[in-house]
């Protein structure tokens, strides 16, 4: 079957053809984590979206190189290059050096997303493995002329640019209007104009977070890392760049007006942009309460929501709302997704146990199967292909209770495309193999203890407690390993 994508491109605001650089291979940015908090349930909506777009272009067959960043330096408080960094802010308040705040909320960042079952991306580059890019990058700025120093600062020359390509063609924002909107500079500012943004900022003395550079002791501009890593591992261009509306100025307008200073050419294909999520009909904001991280939400440990929903649920929530569609979180809207969710899964568990007929089926299969794709070729169109997905367990539903037939060639083809757009398109589980997934990460934790417990034991020459472990774990089959490097298991 021919599939013919078409995904709605921000940077021209319609729908476009979808065609690779390179036949069969695409490659993919998307903005991570900043990663100084727990990471809220609005990013993971960006991010479960862009793991849905991830997971269909493998399914129709590509090779995606999927890069999405992480923030480990440089986003000061606001876009005007004001302010602390907001990583060492939370060090100062915590007392504790600022790669440790990275450390807790990468952490925190990954375990959340594995609980939604996004699949990890293929490169996770970080701001701080990569100062040397962005430090050449800086220097090729320069010498194109749309970049200037000053009292050890780099800052982009905004209107210099603007001269020679257009800067605001992704919001929509001419330079006019930028500059009468624009605040004046105070006279402690180093910029020449207001629209200018920091390529290199000199760190002042409490500034704890800082690198040498040419120019001073001093850490890269926010909208800077993600240029240099995007053309280190997708090329000066590639097809797809993504990331929250919210960034779309003036995080990614920055990135296009520093990648075409050096390159001379569109960085980005297509740019990709997924809504906001609410709570409640209100923005969410830590400021207001209205507010709920995703364990909150887990565990039931909140005022908001009257219980529990899984990961699962909300995972299949968002997908029920079109990425660039805003979706409101609330108690009946949850509600809602956990009875059809439970239903989906009803008819995927169904399907291994339908007796097919030897008489033709009573649903088009190949018809069905079509749509399916279409709702996803439309803009990764999730709702439309959950809608389809539901016809599909109707029909399940018929056979199983003997009002309709199926034969066996179209049962196994439901079969095959049902559980492919679950399980590998929507990235959804089921609660049995959810549950088998916890367990094993259970049984490895535990092992791990035992482990540990033997090793201490070893070292306090409690030879008794050690045997007593490595002989009750080999019963049931579990190996025991010593060697120079530590102690290792394997399951027979």
């Amino acid at each position: 079957m021919e599939q013919k994508l078409v995904v709605y491109n921000s940077l021209k605001g319609e729908k476009e053809s979808f065609k690779p650089i390179n036949k069969d291979h695409v490659g993919m940015y998307v903005c991570g984590p900043t990663v100084y908090s727990n990471v809220h349930l609005g990013n993971c909506r960006t991010f479960i979206s862009f793991d849905l777009i991830f997971r269909y272009l493998q399914y129709l067959g590509y090779k995606v190189r999927y890069v999405r960043n992480i923030t480990d330096a440089g986003h000061l408080e606001n876009d005007s290059d004001e302010g602390e960094d907001r990583i060492a802010k939370k060090a100062r308040l915590e007392s504790i050096e600022p790669m440790e705040v990275v450390q807790r909320y990468t952490i925190d960042f990954r375990d959340t997303m594995a609980k939604f079952n996004a699949l990890p991306p293929s490169i996770e580059p970080t701001a701080t493995g990569h100062l040397v890019e962005q430090i050449e990058f800086i220097k090729k700025i320069l010498d194109q002329g749309y970049a200037y120093e000053v009292n050890g600062s780099v800052y982009f020359d905004v209107l210099k640019f603007n001269k020679d390509m257009p800067y605001g063609k992704l919001s929509r924002r001419n330079i006019e209007e930028l500059v009468h909107n624009s605040r004046a500079l105070d006279g402690q500012s180093d910029k020449r104009n207001p629209q200018d943004f920091a390529l290199w900022k000199k760190a002042e003395p409490k500034h704890i977070m800082r690198w040498p550079s040419p120019w001073s002791d001093g850490f890269p501009g926010w909208h800077l890392e993600c240029t240099a890593m995007s053309t280190k591992y997708l090329g000066t261009q590639f097809d797809i760049h993504g990331g929250g509306m919210d960034l779309k100025f003036p995080h990614h307008e920055c990135e296009i007006a520093q990648a075409e200073a050096v390159n001379k050419k569109n960085p980005v294909n297509y740019w990709l942009h997924a809504n906001m999520l609410t709570l409640n009909g209100k923005k969410m904001a830590k400021s207001t309460g209205n507010n709920i991280l995703p364990y909150e939400m887990f565990s039931g440990e909140n005022s908001i929501l009257k219980k529990s929903f899984s990961p699962m649920v909300t995972r299949f929530f968002m997908l029920q709302a079109h990425y660039r569609s805003i979706v409101d979180l609330s108690q009946s809207a949850l509600e809602a997704s956990e009875k059809g969710f439970n239903r989906l899964v009803e008819g995927i568990l169904m399907l291994d146990q339908l007796v097919a007929s030897d008489s033709s089926s009573d649903f088009n299969i190949g018809e069905w199967n079509k749509n399916c794709y279409s709702a996803m070729n439309d803009d990764f169109n999730s709702p439309s292909l959950i809608a389809y997905l539901f016809d599909a367990v109707k029909y399940i539903n018929a056979v199983s209770s003997g009002l309709k037939k199926i034969s066996s060639e179209d049962l196994e083809s439901l079969s095959k495309s049902m559980k492919g757009f679950f399980y590998e398109v929507l990235g959804l589980l089921t609660p049995e193999k959810d549950k088998n997934e916890n367990e094993s990460k259970q049984l490895i934790g535990t092992l791990e203890l035992l482990m540990t417990l033997r090793d201490n034991a070893r070292a306090d020459k409690d030879f008794k407690t050690s045997d007593l472990i490595r002989n009750s774990l080999e019963k049931i089959q579990i190996q025991i390993n010593d060697t120079e490097e530590g102690t290792s298991f394997k399951v027979y």
